[in-house]
């Protein structure tokens, strides 16, 4: 359980690293989320996986047994952190792409780049 929950954060963060150095601006957001999904995976991992076992703690004698909220907490308030922070950046992408009439993260499409050193006419 514990190589298949790493190898999905490991995908997942892979995936999110190399879409975010995409050139446009869609593909940087969703390798945004991506790396969201898996930190959110990694802070609910720390939560200490056992399989077969009920999620509480101080399991004993003489101890009160007690659901670990913490890492539901984190991963709650990191999922709504997360959908308000990729509606900013839709938001954004919007308002460039209708400023800039592309949707590069530089804000000029390949064809209209500067010509090189070595060929000044486009």
């Amino acid at each position: 359980m514990e190589l298949v929950l790493s190898l999905g954060i490991g995908v997942l963060a892979a995936a999110g690293i190399w879409l975010i150095l995409r050139p446009r601006t869609f593909q940087v957001v969703l390798g945004l989320s991506l790396l969201g999904y898996a930190v959110n995976l990694f802070i609910f991992a720390m939560g200490r996986i056992t399989v077969g076992a009920p999620p509480v703690l101080g399991v004993g004698p003489g101890m009160v047994s007690v659901d670990d909220p913490v890492p539901q907490a984190l991963v709650l308030t990191a999922v709504v952190i997360s959908f308000a922070l990729t509606a900013l950046f839709l938001v954004v992408l919007l308002a460039a792409r209708g400023e800039t009439g592309c949707d590069h993260v530089d804000g000029r499409e390949p064809h209209e780049a500067e010509p090189d050193a070595g060929n000044p006419l486009p």
